[in-house]
């Protein structure tokens, strides 16, 4: 029995998401319209309008014409978007509830469908629409000027990820970035305060200066990295995380070897922002626009093509036969038809762009029966979680209409730690997913690794071949396909579709035709400069790619004039410093970096840049802070410890000296020829010039 306050309690919040809904559907309607929709009396209407204005929900404004009827117009503001999808949840809920109630008092037996906590779970099937984060195109409209005048956020693109999987339901049942309790469970315990699994944080990281300049149920608006308005948030909770602690129960290791906790630490904002979001528009994609795909849309595919059972393939890597096999496999075990559902987000730095990848896919469809087969893209910023993305991912894939999800040998690994051992265990993510698998809503098809077999002409599952020491297992790396790319070596067709190599050999030249950027790092007086301007020489000598010094102090004056020598600036000219390099290597030419870049972040920051394009060789110029004080041309190192020269490296401010280089050179009783030259021979080894 609900008590009489309580039904008041109820009775008042349902109508407040009755006025926030109708004002949603329509913001121009007069007040008389809106007062029969919700068929209460005008003087009504207009207490729960003040009401709700006052509460900072909607914004009601004057409408020039002479229609008395239409004097105003209305439009939620960003909390009044959220308080909608809040109210629906709570009113589905409790609807859900009284239906299940009076299936028990008419048939004496449950209904069969799962009280589960959000409005997205009510219909069990996957071809139900979910809910998204947006609100209407009109009241969108009149949002996105308000929006101007709030504070803004700009994006980074993980953000921009997160936020579009928060708005389009593929994060549901999120309502937007997670606050300090849902955080503090997700971390712990793979689940929401309220018990609901989420195995990942989806946290709004910014930096401690941005963070001081909130309040507490502030709003402001999140921008993309051109400025563009997608949503707004309202700041509900603030804190500073222990990222050592994060790093440790989501990835398992608090190790700088894992890309996720690299970011971590080095990369995202200090502090976190959490709060309910109201989308305004959806991030632009200008590539493959015609296999970008929101849950409601594939939902609405798989409707229109009759697919009750869809198992959905998640990968980062181009597809060889070895993953057609397993899909065929897949399928025909689900007994479902098949989603290639590959991620063009953010992945592992160093992964195939996802410009290549598309193409490859797409050069390979063919391959596949067009009537049980569809592919559609995902704008996923992958954390390279192992088991926890594992199960992350599959409930990503039930958002998105999926039945069936495959997961394979070690999925979602980024590979070695600093021990030189994997990160996690082969089949640590199937185990996982499988003991959620109930929860998740969506059934795991599980595979061992694929290998071919010779004799047999075909893939088997390793673990599946009973004569293996009576049979030839043919097998090619990721590592060795990279090999036999660069040295343009064969990739034989039982391992991957000529479409597929063809597409990797145009975006993968040899080593000998490629970019690549050598980066020297030492103390100022080493010996950098003088060594970079020799290699440049000998480099230009042999003509066959254009060759572009970018040396410290020549970028100090031309490109970061305005810099001072705080690590926030160094750091700063050395990402500019990066920034033109990967542009250089990515057009085919040879960048020479020559500045000191004393902290091993930044280095490492330029190198996932630069070798997205091509080679990165980091060359430690070994040079003693004594050799170079004793040489000290231009008199820095005395000023450095006369104490007018601040944050100096190597008197007054750390250096962290590279742990496996490429190459490092003594310059101490050795000749600039012979320096350069060691380099000349390195790069030779490598396969980037000819020798």
């Amino acid at each position: 029995m609900i008590a009489p306050d309580a039904k008041h309690g109820l009775a008042e919040e349902d109508q407040l998401f009755r006025l926030l809904r109708q004002l949603d559907l329509a913001p121009d309607a007069s007040q008389r319209d809106i007062a029969a929709a919700l068929g209460i009396s005008l003087g009504r209407l207009n207490a729960q309008l003040r009401s709700a204005a006052a509460a900072g929900l909607i914004t009601i404004s004057e409408r020039p014409g002479p229609d008395r009827r239409q004097r105003f117009a209305y439009a939620l503001t960003g909390r009044g978007g959220a308080e909608k999808n809040r109210l629906a949840d709570r009113f589905l809920a409790r609807k859900f509830a009284e239906y299940e109630a009076l299936h028990a008092e008419l048939t004496g037996t449950t209904s069969g469908l799962s009280p589960l906590k959000y409005r997205t779970r009510l219909m069990q099937n996957n071809l139900a629409p979910i809910p998204e984060l947006y609100v209407s195109y009109e009241s969108a409209q009149k949002l996105k000027s308000e929006a101007g005048d709030l504070v803004s956020h700009d994006l980074t693109l993980r953000q921009i990820c997160d936020l579009e999987l928060l708005m389009n339901g593929g994060f549901n049942p999120l309502k937007g970035f997670l606050g300090q309790d849902d955080y503090d469970r997700v971390v712990e315990e793979m689940r929401l305060a309220d018990g609901t699994l989420w195995p990942m944080p989806i946290t709004l990281d910014v930096s401690e200066d941005f963070a001081a300049s909130i309040e507490l149920g502030q709003d402001i608006a999140l921008r993309d990295q051109e400025g563009v308005i997608l949503a707004t948030m309202t700041v509900t909770d603030r804190w500073t995380p222990d990222k050592s602690r994060e790093a440790e129960k989501v990835f398992g290791a608090d190790d700088m070897a894992h890309p996720a906790v690299n970011y971590l630490h080095n990369v995202a904002g200090k502090v976190y922002l959490g709060g309910p979001v109201t989308g305004i528009q959806q991030p632009v994609h200008y590539d493959f626009r015609g296999r970008r795909d929101t849950p409601n849309e594939l939902r609405a595919l798989f409707r229109k093509l009759g697919w009750r059972r869809v198992v959905a393939f998640q990968t980062r890597n181009p597809l060889h036969r070895a993953h057609q096999e397993l899909t065929f496999r897949a399928a025909k075990e689900a007994q479902a038809n098949l989603l290639i559902h590959p991620v063009v987000g953010m992945t592992k730095p160093g992964d195939v762009d996802h410009f290549t990848r598309v193409r490859c896919y797409e050069a390979v469809l063919d391959k596949y029966p067009g009537s049980t087969t569809t592919m559609s893209l995902l704008n996923l910023a992958m954390r390279m979680a192992g088991p926890r993305e594992a199960v992350w991912h599959g409930l990503i894939r039930k958002n998105h209409g999926c039945t069936h999800f495959i997961v394979g040998r070690d999925h979602a690994g980024p590979g070695k730690n600093s021990a030189g051992e994997d990160f996690y265990g082969p089949y640590e993510a199937q185990d996982l997913f499988r003991e959620h698998q109930d929860e998740i809503g969506i059934e795991m098809v599980d595979f061992k690794h694929m290998v071919y077999v010779q004799e047999r002409a075909q893939y088997e599952a390793i673990d599946e071949i009973e004569d293996k020491d009576n049979v030839t297992i043919l097998n090619i790396s990721g590592t060795e396909l990279r090999r036999r790319l660069r040295e343009g070596l064969e990739i034989p067709d039982w391992f991957s579709f000529a479409e597929v190599v063809e597409e990797l050999r145009h975006r993968y030249p040899p080593r000998s035709q490629q970019g690549f950027t050598v980066f020297f790092t030492g103390f100022s007086g080493s010996g950098k400069s003088t060594i970079a301007n020799a290699l440049m020489v000998k480099l230009m000598e042999m003509g066959d790619r254009p060759v572009t010094l970018l040396d410290g102090d020549i970028v100090r004056k031309n490109l970061s004039s305005e810099l001072g020598f705080s690590k926030e600036h160094r750091d700063l000219n050395i990402r500019r410093i990066g920034y033109v390099a990967s542009e250089i290597t990515k057009n085919g030419g040879i960048a020479i970096c020559a500045p000191i870049a004393p902290y091993a972040t930044t280095r490492r920051a330029v190198r996932e840049e630069i070798e997205q394009y091509g080679a990165f060789i980091e060359v430690h110029v070994a040079t003693s802070i004594e050799e170079c004080e004793r040489r000290d041309r231009k008199g820095l190192y005395r000023l450095a410890r006369e104490g007018k020269i601040k944050e100096f490296t190597g008197i007054s401010d750390p250096y962290d000296v590279p742990e496996n280089p490429e190459l490092r050179v003594e310059t101490e009783n050795v000749e600039v020829d012979n320096c350069a030259h060691q380099v000349i021979l390195k790069l030779e080894s490598m396969g980037l010039i000819a020798g």
